[in-house]
C-alpha cells in the first residue's frame, strides 16, 4: 500500500491544527512528573487529551485504538515515567525541585507528540491507511519493564507494526536518526557479593580479603570481555558501584559491586553472562572467597524493521525533516521488548542540538530541557513512521 503525498500532507497539516493543545499538554506534563509504575495523573492527563474514549489498560499503561477498519493497525509507542532527578532548568513549568521527579528525557515531549498525532488521525477518520494504536507506556526508566506488561494486550490487538521515536541532544536540529539494523545494545544488570573472612588488618593471614578479591574480579571482568568478545561486535561492561567495609584498619566479611553488561548480539549477551559468572567464582575461589552473581536480565537489543526504514526515510522531506547521518548507541531501550511479538519495530531519533532556545545538555540530566518546538518534529516524525509501517504491512 503507498502513501499519497495528499494524505500525508493532510497529516501533517491535521497535526500543525493540534500543536498548541499538545504544547500546553507538554508543559502540564513537565511540570507533575511521575516515577516508574505511579504515573497515575500522568496516565489520566493523557487519555484525556486522546480522541477516544475506549480504552485498554494495564496498571497506569493505557492503549487506545483511533480510526476505523478492521485491518491489522499500527502501534505507536510513548513512554510515561520521569527520572529521579531534581529539576534544576529554571523554565517557568519546571517541577518542583523538592519532588526529586523530572523529565529528564523527553518522554513529556513524546506523551504530548503521539496525542497531537492520534487527535488528527482522528480527524481524519476513514481516510486513514491503518487504524492507529496510541500505545502509552509505563516504566520505560526501571525494571520490571514497563513494555512487558503491555505485551499481553498489545498481543491481542495483533499489530502489524510498532514504532516510536526519541528526541536526542547530539544529534542535529531538524534531522531524525532512522537506520536498519541492530541501533540499541541489550542491557542486564548485575550485582557481585564476596564473602571473605572478616580481620583485624594487622593480621591479613589469619583472614580472607572481600575487598582485594572483588578488586581482582573487576580488573579480570574488563580483561576478559576483550578475550571473549569478537571486536568487531560492540560489547561493553560498566562496573558502576564498589561498596565494602567500615573501617579502615579491618578486612571485612564482604564485599559488593554492580554494574552493567551491553550487546549487539544476542550469542555476545550469553557469552558475557557466562563470562561474570566464571571469573567472579574463579577469582574469588582464589583468594579463598566465596562469590555469587546475582542478574537482572533487561532489554534485548533494538533492531529496526530495513522496509520501514526505507519507506520513512522516504517521506522524511514531506513532513519537514532531513536524515541524520548513521546513528547506532551501546544505549538501550525497552521499546525493544515488543519485539517478542513478531513484528517488526522502528525507532526514529529526533535531534535537538541547534534547536532554537535549545541549551545543550545530555539526556538525565538536571538541566535538560527540550523545546517546545520538539512536539511537533516528534510529532511529524511519527507520523512518517507510522505511515511508512502501514504501507509496508499493507
Amino acid at each position: 500500500m503507498s502513501v499519497s503525498a495528499e494524505l500525508l500532507a493532510r497529516l501533517t497539516a491535521a497535526i500543525e491544527r493540534e500543536l498548541p493543545r499538545a504544547v500546553e499538554l507538554r508543559r502540564r506534563l513537565h511540570a507533575h512528573p511521575e516515577l516508574a509504575h505511579a504515573e497515575h495523573e500522568t496516565a489520566a492527563a493523557v487519555a484525556a487529551a486522546l480522541p477516544v474514549a475506549s480504552l485498554r489498560a494495564a496498571g497506569t499503561g493505557l492503549i487506545a485504538r483511533v480510526g476505523s477498519g478492521e485491518g491489522a493497525a499500527v502501534a505507536v509507542r510513548a513512554e510515561l515515567d520521569g527520572l529521579p532527578i531534581a529539576e534544576r532548568t529554571g523554565a517557568p513549568f519546571s517541577a518542583d525541585p523538592a519532588a526529586e521527579a523530572m523529565h529528564a528525557c523527553g518522554h513529556d515531549v513524546h506523551m504530548a507528540a503521539l496525542t497531537a498525532l492520534a487527535r488528527a488521525a482522528h480527524a481524519l477518520g476513514d481516510e486513514l491507511p491503518a487504524p492507529l494504536l496510541a500505545v502509552l507506556q509505563p516504566s520505560e526508566e526501571a525494571y520490571p519493564s514497563g513494555a512487558e506488561q503491555l505485551m499481553e494486550p498489545l498481543r491481542a490487538l495483533a499489530p502489524a507494526a510498532i514504532v516510536a521515536a526519541h528526541v536526542h541532544p547530539e544529534l542535529p536540529w531538524g534531522a531524525l536518526a532512522l537506520d536498519p539494523g541492530t541501533i540499541n545494545a541489550s542491557c542486564d544488570l548485575f550485582e557481585i557479593s564476596i564473602e571473605g573472612r572478616p580481620v583485624h588488618g594487622a593480621y591479613p593471614h589469619r583472614g580472607r580479603d572481600p575487598i582485594l578479591a572483588l578488586a581482582e574480579v573487576v580488573v579480570a571482568l574488563h580483561a576478559q570481555l576483550g578475550r571473549r568478545i569478537d571486536p568487531v561486535h560492540p560489547a561493553t561492561l560498566t562496573v558502576g558501584v564498589l561498596a565494602g567495609g567500615s573501617a579502615e584498619n579491618v578486612i571485612p566479611a564482604r564485599a559488593h559491586a554492580s554494574g552493567a553488561l551491553r550487546a549487539y548480539r544476542s550469542e555476545d549477551r550469553r557469552e558475557l553472562r557466562a563470562m561474570l559468572d566464571e571469573v567472579v567464582a574463579g577469582v574469588a575461589a582464589a583468594h579463598g572467597c566465596r562469590g555469587m552473581v546475582e542478574l537482572t536480565a533487561g532489554e534485548p537489543a533494538l533492531a529496526n524493521d530495513p522496509a520501514i526504514v526505507a519507506r520513512a526515510r522516504g517521506l522524511l522531506s514531506e513532513v519537514g525533516l532531513s536524515p541524520a547521518p548513521e546513528w547506532r548507541s551501546a544505549g538501550s531501550d525497552d521499546f525493544a521488548f515488543f519485539g517478542a511479538l513478531d513484528v517488526p519495530l522502528a525507532m526514529g531519533f529526533v535531534g535537538l542540538d541547534g534547536a532554537p532556545g535549545f541549551t545543550p545538555r545530555p539526556l538525565h540530566h538536571p538541566e535538560l530541557l527540550v523545546p517546545d518546538a520538539a512536539v511537533g518534529a516528534v510529532s511529524r516524525a511519527l507520523a512518517a513512521l507510522y505511515l511508512a509501517a502501514a504501507s509496508v504491512a499493507g
